[in-house]
Protein backbone atom coordinates (compact mmCIF):
# COMPACT_ATOMS: atom_id res chain seq x y z
CA UNK A 1 0.00 0.00 0.00
CA UNK A 2 1.58 3.29 -1.37
CA UNK A 3 1.23 5.94 1.51
CA UNK A 4 3.48 8.66 0.26
CA UNK A 5 1.94 11.63 0.18
CA UNK A 6 1.48 12.13 -3.80
CA UNK A 7 -0.34 9.12 -3.91
CA UNK A 8 -3.09 10.72 -1.44
CA UNK A 9 -4.56 13.03 -4.59
CA UNK A 10 -6.66 15.73 -3.90
CA UNK A 11 -9.46 15.48 -6.54
CA UNK A 12 -12.38 14.53 -4.70
CA UNK A 13 -11.48 17.16 -2.33
CA UNK A 14 -10.77 20.20 -4.58
CA UNK A 15 -13.25 22.10 -6.57
CA UNK A 16 -10.80 23.55 -9.26
CA UNK A 17 -14.01 25.30 -10.98
CA UNK A 18 -15.08 27.02 -7.43
CA UNK A 19 -14.21 30.12 -5.67
CA UNK A 20 -13.56 27.31 -2.28
CA UNK A 21 -10.31 25.90 -2.44
CA UNK A 22 -11.92 22.47 -0.74
CA UNK A 23 -15.59 20.92 -0.63
CA UNK A 24 -14.62 20.54 3.23
CA UNK A 25 -14.61 24.15 3.76
CA UNK A 26 -18.32 24.02 3.36
CA UNK A 27 -18.64 23.18 7.54
CA UNK A 28 -16.38 26.20 8.03
CA UNK A 29 -18.56 28.61 6.44
CA UNK A 30 -21.73 27.23 7.87
CA UNK A 31 -20.03 27.58 11.13
CA UNK A 32 -19.19 31.38 10.71
CA UNK A 33 -22.95 31.83 9.50
CA UNK A 34 -24.07 29.82 12.56
CA UNK A 35 -22.20 31.91 15.07
CA UNK A 36 -23.98 35.24 14.40
CA UNK A 37 -26.87 33.49 14.40
CA UNK A 38 -27.02 31.94 17.29
CA UNK A 39 -25.56 35.37 18.89
CA UNK A 40 -28.63 37.47 17.60
CA UNK A 41 -30.84 34.61 19.13
CA UNK A 42 -29.46 35.38 22.32
CA UNK A 43 -29.33 38.77 22.14
CA UNK A 44 -33.24 38.83 21.49
CA UNK A 45 -33.86 37.99 24.98
CA UNK A 46 -36.59 35.46 23.34
CA UNK A 47 -35.88 31.63 24.55
CA UNK A 48 -37.09 29.98 27.16
CA UNK A 49 -34.61 28.50 30.12
CA UNK A 50 -33.83 25.16 28.16
CA UNK A 51 -33.71 26.87 24.65
CA UNK A 52 -30.92 29.31 25.82
CA UNK A 53 -28.73 26.82 27.64
CA UNK A 54 -29.14 24.68 24.04
CA UNK A 55 -27.68 28.28 22.62
CA UNK A 56 -25.20 29.15 24.73
CA UNK A 57 -23.84 25.88 24.42
CA UNK A 58 -23.49 25.59 21.05
CA UNK A 59 -22.27 29.30 20.82
CA UNK A 60 -19.68 28.28 23.36
CA UNK A 61 -18.69 25.51 20.95
CA UNK A 62 -18.47 27.53 17.99
CA UNK A 63 -16.67 30.19 19.23
CA UNK A 64 -13.99 27.14 20.13
CA UNK A 65 -14.34 25.68 16.55
CA UNK A 66 -14.11 29.39 15.17
CA UNK A 67 -10.33 29.73 16.30
CA UNK A 68 -9.69 26.34 14.85
CA UNK A 69 -10.82 27.54 11.17
CA UNK A 70 -8.78 30.38 12.20
CA UNK A 71 -5.80 28.73 12.73
CA UNK A 72 -6.51 26.38 9.98
CA UNK A 73 -7.12 29.50 7.23
CA UNK A 74 -4.10 30.91 7.96
CA UNK A 75 -2.21 27.80 6.82
CA UNK A 76 -4.24 27.21 4.24
CA UNK A 77 -6.33 29.98 2.92
CA UNK A 78 -9.92 29.17 1.88
CA UNK A 79 -11.00 30.77 -0.90
CA UNK A 80 -8.79 31.07 -4.26
CA UNK A 81 -9.66 34.72 -4.63
CA UNK A 82 -7.57 37.02 -2.25
CA UNK A 83 -10.66 40.13 -1.78
CA UNK A 84 -12.48 36.73 -0.13
CA UNK A 85 -9.59 35.92 2.02
CA UNK A 86 -9.42 39.53 3.24
CA UNK A 87 -12.87 39.38 4.02
CA UNK A 88 -12.97 36.31 5.96
CA UNK A 89 -9.77 37.67 7.57
CA UNK A 90 -11.76 40.21 9.30
CA UNK A 91 -15.19 38.41 9.85
CA UNK A 92 -12.83 35.62 11.72
CA UNK A 93 -11.12 38.54 13.73
CA UNK A 94 -14.49 39.96 14.37
CA UNK A 95 -15.88 36.72 15.54
CA UNK A 96 -12.72 35.34 17.52
CA UNK A 97 -12.39 38.91 19.16
CA UNK A 98 -8.48 39.27 17.82
CA UNK A 99 -6.82 40.08 14.42
CA UNK A 100 -6.16 36.67 12.51
CA UNK A 101 -2.82 38.30 11.31
CA UNK A 102 -1.54 37.30 14.57
CA UNK A 103 -0.89 33.80 13.41
CA UNK A 104 2.17 34.72 11.35
CA UNK A 105 3.83 36.31 13.91
CA UNK A 106 3.18 33.87 16.51
CA UNK A 107 2.11 30.38 15.22
CA UNK A 108 3.67 30.54 11.64
CA UNK A 109 6.67 32.37 11.75
CA UNK A 110 7.97 30.68 15.20
CA UNK A 111 5.76 27.35 16.57
CA UNK A 112 5.75 25.98 13.20
CA UNK A 113 9.33 26.87 12.81
CA UNK A 114 11.08 25.74 15.85
CA UNK A 115 8.29 22.70 16.41
CA UNK A 116 8.40 23.09 20.43
CA UNK A 117 12.05 23.26 19.94
CA UNK A 118 14.47 25.04 22.29
CA UNK A 119 13.92 28.44 20.05
CA UNK A 120 10.22 28.08 20.48
CA UNK A 121 9.15 31.33 22.15
CA UNK A 122 6.28 29.40 23.87
CA UNK A 123 7.48 26.15 24.56
CA UNK A 124 5.90 24.72 27.40
CA UNK A 125 9.29 23.89 28.91
CA UNK A 126 10.36 27.15 29.23
CA UNK A 127 8.82 28.71 32.08
CA UNK A 128 9.25 28.84 35.85
CA UNK A 129 7.69 25.38 36.87
CA UNK A 130 10.23 23.34 34.42
CA UNK A 131 8.78 20.52 32.32
CA UNK A 132 5.55 19.92 33.48
CA UNK A 133 2.50 18.11 32.09
CA UNK A 134 -0.56 18.30 34.30
CA UNK A 135 -3.96 20.37 35.03
CA UNK A 136 -2.02 23.18 37.12
CA UNK A 137 0.25 23.75 33.72
CA UNK A 138 -2.40 23.32 31.33
CA UNK A 139 -4.56 26.21 33.09
CA UNK A 140 -1.78 28.32 33.43
CA UNK A 141 -0.17 27.86 30.36
CA UNK A 142 -2.05 30.34 28.15
CA UNK A 143 -0.88 33.66 30.58
CA UNK A 144 2.51 32.15 29.97
CA UNK A 145 2.59 31.92 26.80
CA UNK A 146 1.05 35.53 25.71
CA UNK A 147 3.65 36.68 27.96
CA UNK A 148 5.92 35.85 25.68
CA UNK A 149 4.47 35.41 22.38
CA UNK A 150 2.96 39.45 22.45
CA UNK A 151 6.39 41.09 22.12
CA UNK A 152 6.56 38.80 19.09
CA UNK A 153 3.59 40.04 17.73
CA UNK A 154 4.78 43.94 18.23
CA UNK A 155 8.37 43.03 16.61
CA UNK A 156 6.74 41.77 13.79
CA UNK A 157 4.61 44.84 13.33
CA UNK A 158 7.75 47.28 13.25
CA UNK A 159 9.32 44.97 10.97
CA UNK A 160 6.51 44.75 8.47
CA UNK A 161 5.90 48.40 8.85
CA UNK A 162 9.01 49.28 7.42
CA UNK A 163 9.32 46.34 4.60
CA UNK A 164 5.05 46.78 3.57
CA UNK A 165 3.44 49.78 5.12
CA UNK A 166 0.61 48.79 3.00
CA UNK A 167 0.01 45.16 4.59
CA UNK A 168 0.57 46.80 7.66
CA UNK A 169 -2.02 48.99 7.37
CA UNK A 170 -4.71 46.37 6.50
CA UNK A 171 -3.62 44.01 9.35
CA UNK A 172 -4.19 47.55 11.37
CA UNK A 173 -7.60 47.33 10.03
CA UNK A 174 -8.22 44.30 11.31
CA UNK A 175 -8.12 45.46 14.85
CA UNK A 176 -10.30 48.77 14.14
CA UNK A 177 -12.29 45.88 12.70
CA UNK A 178 -12.28 43.85 16.16
CA UNK A 179 -12.63 46.75 18.03
CA UNK A 180 -15.76 48.29 16.11
CA UNK A 181 -17.55 45.08 16.32
CA UNK A 182 -17.07 44.53 20.10
CA UNK A 183 -18.05 48.30 20.98
CA UNK A 184 -21.46 48.03 18.97
CA UNK A 185 -22.47 44.87 20.55
CA UNK A 186 -21.35 46.38 24.29
CA UNK A 187 -23.36 49.78 23.30
CA UNK A 188 -26.21 48.14 23.04
CA UNK A 189 -26.14 45.12 25.69
CA UNK A 190 -23.04 45.32 27.87
CA UNK A 191 -24.52 42.44 29.89
CA UNK A 192 -25.00 40.50 27.03
CA UNK A 193 -21.90 41.37 25.30
CA UNK A 194 -20.13 40.25 27.95
CA UNK A 195 -21.79 37.11 28.54
CA UNK A 196 -22.28 36.18 24.94
CA UNK A 197 -19.14 37.71 23.54
CA UNK A 198 -16.36 38.37 25.82
CA UNK A 199 -16.61 35.28 27.73
CA UNK A 200 -16.70 32.53 24.74
CA UNK A 201 -14.10 34.85 23.32
CA UNK A 202 -11.67 34.05 26.29
CA UNK A 203 -12.76 30.54 26.49
CA UNK A 204 -11.69 30.15 22.53
CA UNK A 205 -8.17 32.06 22.87
CA UNK A 206 -7.44 29.79 26.32
CA UNK A 207 -8.34 26.75 23.90
CA UNK A 208 -6.19 27.77 21.77
CA UNK A 209 -3.26 28.79 23.74
CA UNK A 210 -3.38 26.07 25.82
CA UNK A 211 -3.60 22.98 22.50
CA UNK A 212 -0.38 24.34 22.85
CA UNK A 213 0.06 22.54 26.27
CA UNK A 214 -2.10 19.33 25.19
CA UNK A 215 0.08 18.80 21.92
CA UNK A 216 3.33 19.37 23.37
CA UNK A 217 4.02 19.25 27.24
CA UNK A 218 6.16 16.04 28.31
CA UNK A 219 7.00 15.35 24.61
CA UNK A 220 11.27 15.78 23.38
CA UNK A 221 11.15 19.27 21.64
CA UNK A 222 15.00 18.19 20.97
CA UNK A 223 13.35 15.70 18.44
CA UNK A 224 12.70 15.95 14.89
CA UNK A 225 9.58 13.61 15.19
CA UNK A 226 9.07 13.11 18.85
CA UNK A 227 7.73 16.23 19.29
CA UNK A 228 4.06 16.77 19.19
CA UNK A 229 1.13 14.56 20.83
CA UNK A 230 -1.64 13.21 18.92
CA UNK A 231 -4.93 12.48 19.35
CA UNK A 232 -7.11 10.12 17.37
CA UNK A 233 -10.44 10.25 18.36
CA UNK A 234 -13.60 12.37 18.62
CA UNK A 235 -12.07 16.18 18.49
CA UNK A 236 -10.81 14.88 15.13
CA UNK A 237 -14.58 15.07 14.29
CA UNK A 238 -15.69 18.29 16.42
CA UNK A 239 -12.33 20.81 15.81
CA UNK A 240 -11.31 20.05 12.13
CA UNK A 241 -8.96 17.23 12.69
CA UNK A 242 -6.55 19.41 15.13
CA UNK A 243 -5.36 16.38 17.00
CA UNK A 244 -3.42 14.67 14.31
CA UNK A 245 -0.62 17.16 15.62
CA UNK A 246 2.60 15.88 14.05
CA UNK A 247 1.41 15.57 10.42
CA UNK A 248 -0.09 19.16 10.45
CA UNK A 249 3.90 20.75 12.12
CA UNK A 250 5.51 18.13 9.45
CA UNK A 251 2.74 19.55 6.10
CA UNK A 252 1.63 22.95 7.47
CA UNK A 253 0.06 23.92 4.14
CA UNK A 254 -1.86 20.37 3.83
CA UNK A 255 -5.84 21.08 4.04
CA UNK A 256 -6.98 19.49 7.43
CA UNK A 257 -9.60 17.28 5.75
CA UNK A 258 -6.69 15.32 4.52
CA UNK A 259 -4.30 15.17 7.90
CA UNK A 260 -5.38 11.94 8.80
CA UNK A 261 -3.95 9.95 5.86
CA UNK A 262 -0.96 11.76 6.66
CA UNK A 263 -1.11 10.85 10.07
CA UNK A 264 -0.44 7.30 8.78
CA UNK A 265 3.12 8.07 7.47
CA UNK A 266 4.26 8.69 10.90
CA UNK A 267 2.37 7.06 13.80
CA UNK A 268 4.36 3.57 13.84
CA UNK A 269 7.26 5.55 14.31
CA UNK A 270 5.71 7.76 17.46
CA UNK A 271 6.48 7.24 20.30
CA UNK A 272 3.62 5.40 22.33
CA UNK A 273 2.72 8.02 25.02
CA UNK A 274 2.60 10.68 21.36
CA UNK A 275 -0.61 8.82 20.58
CA UNK A 276 -3.98 8.73 22.36
CA UNK A 277 -7.40 7.85 21.52
CA UNK A 278 -9.42 9.99 23.88
CA UNK A 279 -8.64 13.97 24.82
CA UNK A 280 -11.70 13.42 27.40
CA UNK A 281 -9.65 10.61 28.87
CA UNK A 282 -6.00 11.81 28.47
CA UNK A 283 -7.24 15.21 30.36
CA UNK A 284 -9.07 13.66 33.04
CA UNK A 285 -5.97 10.87 33.52
CA UNK A 286 -3.19 11.91 32.68
CA UNK A 287 -3.96 16.09 33.47
CA UNK A 288 -5.79 15.80 36.28
CA UNK A 289 -5.61 12.38 38.01
CA UNK A 290 -1.99 12.53 37.62
CA UNK A 291 -1.16 15.12 39.74
CA UNK A 292 -2.37 13.05 42.70
CA UNK A 293 -1.59 9.72 41.57
CA UNK A 294 2.01 9.51 39.89
CA UNK A 295 1.56 6.64 38.02
CA UNK A 296 -1.07 8.07 36.12
CA UNK A 297 1.20 10.92 35.29
CA UNK A 298 2.90 10.89 32.30
CA UNK A 299 6.33 10.92 31.95
CA UNK A 300 8.40 13.50 30.11
CA UNK A 301 10.58 12.28 26.80
CA UNK A 302 13.05 15.16 27.24
CA UNK A 303 16.27 14.35 28.36
CA UNK A 304 17.46 17.64 29.01
CA UNK A 305 15.60 21.03 29.19
CA UNK A 306 16.69 24.10 27.45
CA UNK A 307 14.60 27.52 29.73
CA UNK A 308 16.52 29.79 27.45
CA UNK A 309 17.21 28.26 23.78
CA UNK A 310 20.46 29.05 23.61
CA UNK A 311 20.71 26.42 20.53
CA UNK A 312 18.29 25.96 17.39
CA UNK A 313 17.03 22.27 16.59
CA UNK A 314 17.82 21.13 12.97
CA UNK A 315 15.02 21.63 10.37
CA UNK A 316 12.40 18.37 10.01
CA UNK A 317 13.57 16.97 6.80
CA UNK A 318 10.80 15.99 4.41
CA UNK A 319 9.44 12.32 5.19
Amino acid sequence: MNLAPESFGTSSARLRTSALRHRADMVSLAYLLAWPLLLALLYSGQLGAWAHAVAYALLVYLSLALVVIEHNHMHLRIWRQRGLNRVTDTVLSMFTGHASHVFHATHNANHHRYHHGPLDAARTYRFSFGDTNHLAGYLLHPAQALSVLWPLIHQWHARLKARAPAVHRYYQRQWLWVLGFHGVLATLDPVAWGLYVLVPQLLALHWLLGANYLQHAHADGRSRLQFARNFTGGVNRLFFNIGYHTAHHLHPRVHWSELPKYHLLYAQRLHASLIEASLLRYFWVTLTLGMVWPGMASRTLMTSTDKEGEQARPSLPTP
